[in-house]
């Protein structure tokens, strides 16, 4: 397959609700801009369609859905790829669901899902308790997608803690790693583009991270912060405060020029405590 050697990318930074249908005109309109300024891949926010604590399984749709079917007919009428970010997807369980990421292509078709590995049930008092696991399931499976446009691998919010994830997603080719994201405000402010950059520069790959901003249903508050990061550790793109979009050039020779100057991948050393000197 040729890869194009440059392409425009954005991420889209929301602030859903409860109101799927709310939410999907605001996705639709952020699309629209993104792509008329020459986007060629757009990436939106988990939960981009539906962001509350109130019945979860109630919004949850398979693949073949309403949702997905909205963003392939945006995908193919504006001649663009299309990540959803996340959405809630029907499981076999009926009492819980998925938080899936969907990639689609230009034509409309779909080209891979990811369903979240690592749940975020986390308890900081006075501050943050959530426990993601309630209502979700976890996945099982790491996602690359070979495209006309790069491999990319496929991350969601909590996923950017552990760069195990992330090591196996360079190992398996991944040139540009996607994070939608809704984290919280007291985590984000103090983590979100530290772990973001560190993903990129310890792998040497571009990071597209578009996140949700501001208060949502269940009094959560989520950090924004929606960022592009080129494999040398540099934000290339940010989004404002609010709801909007940051959109930047995707390189693969530079890419592949930061890897030449500093080929820390090639140079890893694996070691056991087995081994004796």
């Amino acid at each position: 397959m040729s890869i194009k050697p440059k392409f425009k990318i954005a991420v889209v930074q929301m602030n859903s609700g409860d109101d799927t249908k709310k939410n999907l005109s605001s996705a639709e309109s952020l699309i629209e801009a993104a792509a008329a300024d020459g986007a060629k891949l757009v990436v939106l926010p988990e939960y981009s369609s539906y962001l509350s604590d109130h019945n979860i399984t109630g919004h949850a749709e398979p693949i073949d859905g309403e949702i997905i079917s909205f963003f392939r007919n945006k995908a193919k009428e504006l001649n663009i790829y299309l990540h959803c970010g996340s959405f809630i997807e029907q499981s076999e369980q009926p009492s819980k669901a998925y938080n899936t990421s969907v990639l689609i292509d230009s034509s409309g078709r779909v080209v891979s899902c990811y369903r979240k590995i690592h749940l975020f049930d986390v308890y900081v008092p006075n501050q943050v308790n959530i426990k993601e696991s309630n209502s979700y399931k976890a996945g099982n499976k790491i996602v690359t997608a070979e495209t006309e446009l790069g491999c990319f691998g496929f991350a969601i919010c909590y996923d950017l803690r552990f760069p195990e994830l992330f090591r196996a997603l360079t190992d398996r080719g991944a040139g540009l790693i996607f994070v939608p994201a809704a984290f919280t405000l007291y985590t984000g402010k103090d983590h979100w583009e530290p772990l973001l950059r560190a993903r990129a520069i310890e792998n040497q790959v571009y990071v597209a991270a578009p996140g949700q901003f501001g208060v949502h249903p269940d009094h959560k508050t989520c950090f924004g912060g929606s960022m592009i990061i080129d494999p040398w550790g540099t934000v290339i793109a940010r989004a404002s405060e609010g709801v909007g979009y940051a959109a930047a050039t995707i390189d693969w020779a530079l890419q592949d020029k930061f890897r030449e100057a500093v080929p820390s991948l090639k140079h890893r050393v694996l070691t056991s405590d087995n081994n004796t000197a």
